[in-house]
């Protein structure tokens, strides 16, 4: 039952490349350990997809994605070809099940396939199903609550497709949540009280999608996504200016555009994604129990655009910073510091997915 490749959940490897495949491009991360507990970032690269490459997460032209992973690979110097992939959030059904504990693995996954008829709207082998035994139920020992996942097999085939194509081994396959996730509770657990208690909310601020993520206790409150992203303020500089969308996306990161750029271009669009996130958390407050928010952290290439913290920040008075997946880590001495700080908000998930070696 388990996925051909390993699993959804994936199992402790070697050396481990984490692989995001999203709309703008694809991006790897390589993590090694670092003494007692501690990690070091060993490489990270990026490369640009073209547009139509990936769609709404789905891979729409597998030899432009698999020979932007080859390129990604060369250019990072990544000797190791074992990778973790993800999957996007709206490709997977998730459901929290209750089992009777003390089944063998051959029973749970019998219970588990009966279980997964009831939710999942696809015939059974159209599906690659795994699932994962969280752990005993508080109120009820003699249970276990199990996580069950499934997706669609062409959808996972395709992304195993463009790895191998690409000459790597996929050998776990993640959900992007799920590993966004994983490197936010590394984050989490460097604030004051290991961010015990802490109401966080998640903002990945993509090129065309905002992925939003409420957690208390490495544990989701909430989660939804949003037409907005990026992109938009590329499209306005491209119109504006008469320059390629590559060196828009280049530009806007860096400012370097024409005077009144700030008043006519970036103002209304820093204007627009801070009514996108107070938005959001008001959606959050009048569909959960919950009336506050203590810490909002801002991912995503977006992240690090000049103001935005200080825009959202001013609009939702909740305290605001942008987020680097690696802070903590050591670094290889191939990496440059201050190029890291403007790229690490955009590496979240594939963090996440290069933690999976270390489960």
């Amino acid at each position: 039952m388990a996925l051909d490749l390993g699993s959804l959940f994936g199992k402790k490897n070697a050396a481990l490349i984490g692989l995001d495949i999203s709309t703008s491009g694809v991006k790897l991360v390589e993590l090694s350990e670092a003494g007692k507990d501690g990690l070091r970032l060993e490489r990270y690269a990026s490369e640009p997809l073209p547009r139509g490459a990936v769609v709404d997460g789905n891979i729409e032209n597998i030899e432009q994605v698999s020979e932007a992973v080859r390129r990604v690979w060369k250019k990072s110097g990544a000797r190791a070809r074992l990778v973790a992939l993800g999957m996007p959030p709206a490709s997977v059904i998730t459901k929290k099940i209750i089992l009777p504990g003390g089944l063998s693995e051959d029973e749970l996954e019998l219970q588990v396939e009966n279980e997964a008829n009831q939710y999942i709207p696809f015939a059974l082998d159209e599906v690659s199903l795994d699932f994962d035994v969280i752990g005993a139920l508080q109120n009820s020992p003699e249970d276990v609550e199990v996580l069950l996942a499934a997706s669609r097999k062409e959808k996972v085939e395709d992304r195993v497709a463009v790895a191998e194509a690409a000459g790597l081994r996929p050998t776990v396959m993640d959900i992007e949540s799920y590993a966004a996730r994983a490197a936010i509770d590394r984050i989490t657990a460097q604030l004051p009280q290991g961010g015990q208690g802490q109401i966080i909310a998640l903002f990945q601020i993509g090129a065309h999608i905002t992925h939003i993520s409420v957690l208390l206790d490495g544990q989701p409150l909430y989660e939804r996504e949003q037409p907005f992203g990026g992109n938009q303020l590329t499209q306005d500089i491209v119109r504006a200016y008469g320059i390629s969308p590559e060196e828009a996306e280049v530009k806007k990161k860096t400012g370097d555009l024409p005077e009144g750029f700030e008043r006519e271009l970036l103002e209304p669009f820093l204007e627009n994604a801070a009514l996108e996130v107070t938005r959001a958390i008001q959606f959050f407050f009048t569909s959960t129990p919950y009336t506050r928010i203590d810490q909002i952290f801002l991912a995503g290439g977006c992240a690090i655009i000049p103001g935005l913290v200080d825009k959202v920040a001013s609009r939702t008075k909740v305290s605001t910073s942008v987020v680097s997946p690696f802070k903590g880590m050591q670094l290889a001495s191939s990496i440059r510091e201050k190029q890291l700080r403007i790229d690490a908000p955009a590496y979240l998930v594939a963090c996440g997915l290069a933690l999976r070696r270390f489960d």
